[in-house]
């Protein structure tokens, strides 16, 4: 039997192997410590909020999610015929107007963005924006208080003020209070 040795202890391969085909997360050998014991349930914790919070529909959305860099730093947008960078952290919500897609920054500029509401979700980190429903992604820094509203639907009061009432989609209501708690 060929054996592994990890610290001091010693473990057979056979049983590395098998973790994974039997949908295991890690394989601790002998005699491990609490570190390896918080990295192995920090791993399973990261997958199992990957997989209920998140629309993956085939094993390459997986990987793809899974390879992607933290999220796109800034947006290049064309105001007043000049290009200008827009930090990702100094955006307040995306929303649709007029059927185009638009930035709202925190100092309450506007700026045509080139992407699709879904791009733009695709490109930023998951833990900072939320889509909210079919016509906006906000911002974790935007959310100033929420209420509970008609329909079981969520409103959302944003730190900036706006026409429009920010609500959450039914159905989106437990992810989206996840994803305030999830800090």
């Amino acid at each position: 039997m060929e054996t592994q040795s990890k610290n001091t202890g010693i473990a057979s391969n056979g049983y590395a192997l098998e973790a994974p085909s039997i949908n295991g997360i890690d394989y601790l050998l002998k005699y491990f410590s609490k570190e390896d014991i918080a990295a192995a349930l920090d791993r399973m914790h990261e997958f199992k909020s990957l997989f209920q919070h998140s629309n993956l529909s085939s094993l390459a959305d997986l990987v793809t999610r899974l390879s992607m860099q933290p999220g796109k730093k800034s947006f290049l947008v064309f105001k007043n015929n000049k290009y200008l960078n827009v930090l990702t952290e100094n955006i307040a919500f995306f929303y649709v107007k007029y059927e185009a897609p638009m930035i709202m920054c925190f100092n309450k500029e506007e700026y045509f963005v080139d992407y699709s509401l879904e791009q733009i979700q695709q490109l930023l980190p998951e833990k900072q924006f939320f889509r909210l429903n079919r016509q906006y992604l906000i911002n974790f820094n935007t959310v100033k208080e929420v209420e509970h509203y008609f329909a079981r639907k969520l409103l959302v009061n944003p730190i900036i003020p706006i026409k429009d009432k920010l609500l959450v989609s039914r159905e989106k209501v437990s992810g989206f209070l996840h994803w305030l708690d999830d800090r």
